[in-house]
Parts: C-alpha cells; structure tokens; sequence
C-alpha cells in the first residue's frame, strides 16, 4: 500500500488523480501509524515552507517523516522540506537532504516563479528511467536546492539547479510528475517498483 502524506500543503488531489490512472492502490492519511506501516510514502504538496513546517511539527509528522525507513518521494515542497533549511520565511526544514533551499534571483531577466516545462537531465541513477533524461517536466517553484552531492537530475533556468535528490531512502523532484505527461507518469512507474 502507498501511503499519501496528508498534512497542510495544497495541490495533493492531482497526485491522487496521477496513482489513479497508473493503477496504483494508496490511502491519503496523515496517521503515523499508516504511515509507518506503508510499503512506500508520497509526500507532495505546494505551500509555504514556513507555513508547512509549523503544520508537521505541531502535529508530529516532522519525527514521523524523518524515521521513515521505505521508500519516500517528496514532491515540489516535499522535496524542499526534505533539505536542512529554506530561505523561504527563514525556517529549518527536515534535514533529510542537507542541502539549503534558496530563492530564484533571476541572472537574464528569467521570470519568478519557474512555471512551465523544462528538461530534466539526470546522471544515471539507477532510480531513474534512461527514457525520461532530456525529458520536459512541469515546474512552478519560486525556490530551488542547488546541486550537491545528493543531486540525480537537474535543470537549467538562469543556473543550474538540481531537479531530483536521493540519498538512502529518500528521493525527491522539484517538478511535479503527476503534471508532466509521460514522462511524469515514468517517474512515478520508477519510484513505484523501487
């Protein structure tokens, strides 16, 4: 059973809507216990980082999230509070990945936030399918993690930042997948039969 974090995020519908159309049985909850007992954990959302942190500490799922021991897929926001700490109202975030959330300065006139498609190139991790490297996926962030040691796959707007993270347990996308088409849907493929 896939286990959708529910907690105080937007956008967790077109998620569900994705799972749906691959078939995929899951249960959106935000008990701890379900939770834990999940074969793998989606945590996705769109939100303030501030905001949303205030949410998962108040209710637990901070110590929930960071003792997960299956396989865990942050999205967008998932992915961001993943990392040690987002300038984004200047709050610590999960320290999953200890990378820093930063925000978009735009270096050519790029717009802020990032929306739209762009391609994701990604170093061969073993996670990620060979036919989605050069692929468009679907962003809207105005933040961003920069690449480091964990990064999988990256984009470039105005810099080069990382699109996928990994590290034991934990993978994430800034894009959202359940909004990028058949490349998205791969992606999410991927991280289900890890």
């Amino acid at each position: 059973m896939i286990s959708i974090i529910n907690y105080n995020a937007g956008n967790i519908r077109s998620v569900l809507f994705a799972l749906d159309r691959l078939g995929v049985d899951y249960q959106l909850t935000a008990d701890p216990k379900v939770i834990r007992g999940a074969d793998k954990v989606i945590f996705p959302g769109v939100g303030a980082a501030g905001s949303t942190m205030a949410h998962l500490r108040a209710t637990g799922l901070d110590e929930v999230i960071r003792g997960l021991t299956q396989p865990v897929f942050g999205i967008c926001v998932g992915m961001q509070l993943l990392c040690s700490h987002s300038e984004e109202n200047d709050v610590d975030c999960l320290g999953i990945f200890p990378d820093k959330v930063k925000k978009f300065r735009p270096v050519n006139g790029e717009k802020v936030p990032h929306m739209g498609w762009n391609t994701i190139h990604h170093n061969g991790d073993s996670w990620l399918s060979e036919a989605t490297d050069g692929e468009h996926c679907y962003y809207v962030h105005s933040y961003y993690v920069e690449t480091g040691a964990h990064t999988v796959a990256t984009t470039d707007y105005g810099i080069t930042f990382s699109a996928c993270l990994r590290k034991d347990n934990f993978y994430a996308a800034q894009f959202h997948p359940e909004k990028s088409a058949k490349a998205g849907e791969q992606i999410l493929s991927d991280f289900l039969t890890l």
